[in-house]
């Protein structure tokens, strides 16, 4: 398990948007922020920092969820705050048997999952 993960974005009120609306299915809120960097995480524990910057590179993250509902809920409301779809919940026995996930693309491409492993 990470620490904590830094994504450089263009944008960081937008970025910020959408991060808390995602990730607040994970129990993730705003627990910092400034002019040019913001963190994410449980209360008091940023464990997401956004970087403004005027170049973003993308990368791919993904957030263990409890749960399917979380993973669904992770999509909605990512998706309703800026995020691009990348692939809807669902099972993705291919990766694994009970692999269950979702993808959005968040507002500096980066591909964000939400994934549970425990059977149904």
């Amino acid at each position: 398990m990470y620490d904590h993960i830094g994504l450089h974005v263009k944008d960081l009120a937008a970025a910020i948007k959408f991060y808390q609306a995602a990730l607040a299915p994970f129990g993730y809120e705003l627990c910092s922020r400034d002019e040019t960097s913001a963190g994410l995480g449980r209360p008091n524990e940023p464990a997401l920092w956004l970087y403004a910057s005027n170049t973003a590179s993308t990368a791919h993250v993904a957030f263990r969820a409890a749960d399917r509902a979380t993973v669904d809920r992770f999509h909605q409301r990512g998706a309703a705050a800026g995020g691009r779809d990348n692939g809807k919940p669902g099972l993705r026995a291919d990766y694994a048997p009970t692999y269950y996930a979702a993808f959005l693309v968040d507002p500096d491409g980066n591909n964000v999952e939400a994934v549970c492993m425990e059977p149904r």
